[in-house]
């Protein structure tokens, strides 16, 4: 995204009036979640001057400073010492646009997987293939999520949203940096990982073109 993003982290450029943060907030909020905890690296102080105690979106916002960034699960790792949940916690990306998503349903899977006598350690949230990424990430069939293709088995691209089991991530070191492909995938191998096909508007704001193109469709917005 540079130069957007040289003086400016990604999750705060805008489309329309509102940035990809605000929006994500002003959904949180809608959905009765009180609770967010930010993580963030690069330039994560104007976030939190942007933001603030999250007072305005009816939220308690904290921030989980990274320093070094620690990648996907090692930020959420840090993260859960702040969160501090019972099992499950919501994750979504910060750099991703989905309008009107319906986060209050898929709040809805949370009882599901506690009843889930397979123990599923995520419930993830796939789109179809973007043009920028062709190839996708896992397969989906039946609910089920998995690393290799299987028969009727459809391969689609992860959105970034996520409901993820604490447990996923307690063999991480704190402050370590770590991925989270590898851990969804040993947990697929296990067959634990469900989801769902989502088919609503969901953009991944990669580029200054993308960004210039979603301006123009949400100007008012």
């Amino acid at each position: 995204m540079r130069p957007l993003t040289d003086d400016l982290p990604k999750p705060l450029l805008k489309i329309g009036n509102q940035s990809l943060l605000e929006r994500h907030l002003i959904a949180l909020a809608q959905a009765n979640i009180n609770k967010v905890v930010i993580n963030h690296a690069w330039l994560g102080e104007k976030i939190e001057d942007a933001l603030g105690d999250g007072s305005q979106f009816n939220l308690q916002i904290s921030y989980s400073r990274e320093g070094t960034a620690l990648e996907t699960a090692g930020g959420i790792h840090k993260a859960l010492e702040l969160l501090k949940p019972t099992d499950y916690l919501l994750v979504i990306n910060g750099d991703v646009f989905c309008p009107d998503f319906p986060i209050a349903a898929l709040l809805g899977q949370i009882p599901k997987l506690r009843a889930n006598p397979a123990n599923p350690l995520a419930y993830l949230v796939m789109v179809p293939n973007p043009i920028q990424h062709p190839n996708g990430d896992f397969y989906v069939l039946d609910g089920v999520i998995q690393n290799i293709p299987s028969p009727n088995a459809e391969k689609l691209t992860f959105s970034g949203i996520g409901i993820y089991h604490q447990s996923l991530f307690a063999h991480l070191k704190s402050g370590a940096s770590a991925k989270l492909a590898p851990l969804l995938k040993e947990a697929m191998h296990k067959n634990r990982v469900l989801g769902e096909k989502y088919l609503g508007p969901w953009h991944d704001v990669g580029t200054p073109q993308r960004l210039q193109e979603l301006n123009a469709a949400y100007a008012s917005t």
